[in-house]
């Protein structure tokens, strides 16, 4: 008797969960969805990729492009302030051919022979490596700081200088910077 108590409940059992069993086609359908959305996603992902880079606007963007400050004022204020928030539009003389990382700046006007070397914030995005003698719009903060000799000589390295020319810097710099939070290449 014990016997047959086993298989009606074993019997009972089967009956019961029979929904739950494993069902492979009902698992691939899963499978196809899944991969359906993300190849949907992949595919949104990638337009809006692309409408970024049509519009030429890199990392934040510049929020206003109305009135920028002239290059030559800002490095003006830059002598008598440590730092300042700031939307300019300067030149570009130099891009970083490495990466597109940094820039260097210089007025578009030529009201001033200096230059402004250009980080872009937390590294989070680059700038296309041939827009060199183009006009561009940035925001951000403009500071004075020192650059080391390693840090130069790195810097050379990624502009392409010779190992003379890199050998040949013996000296830190006190430089004027900018650390942009968006820039706009301007047509």
């Amino acid at each position: 008797m014990g016997k047959i108590k086993c298989r009606c409940l074993i019997r009972d059992i089967k009956l019961n969960f029979a929904p739950c069993y494993y069902n492979p086609s009902n698992n691939m359908k899963k499978i196809q969805i899944l991969s359906f959305l993300v190849v949907i996603y992949a595919l949104v992902t990638a337009c809006q990729t692309a409408t970024t880079a049509d519009t030429n606007s890199f990392g934040a963007g510049v929020s206003k492009q109305d009135n920028p400050m002239a290059f030559a004022d800002m490095v003006k204020q830059l002598d008598t302030q440590d730092s300042l928030n700031v939307v300019v539009k300067a030149k570009v003389s130099e891009v970083c051919q490495t990466k597109g990382c940094w820039m260097n700046l210089v007025d578009n006007q030529s009201q001033t022979d200096e230059q402004l070397f250009v980080k872009f914030k937390d590294y989070a995005f680059f700038v296309p490596k041939d827009i060199s003698g183009k006009e561009v719009l940035i925001e951000g903060v403009a500071y004075r700081e020192e650059t080391t000799v390693d840090e130069l000589r790195h810097y050379a390295e990624d502009a392409g200088k010779s190992a003379e020319e890199i050998a040949a810097i013996t000296e830190p710099v006190q430089e004027k910077k900018f650390m942009a939070s968006g820039v706009v290449l301007l047509k």
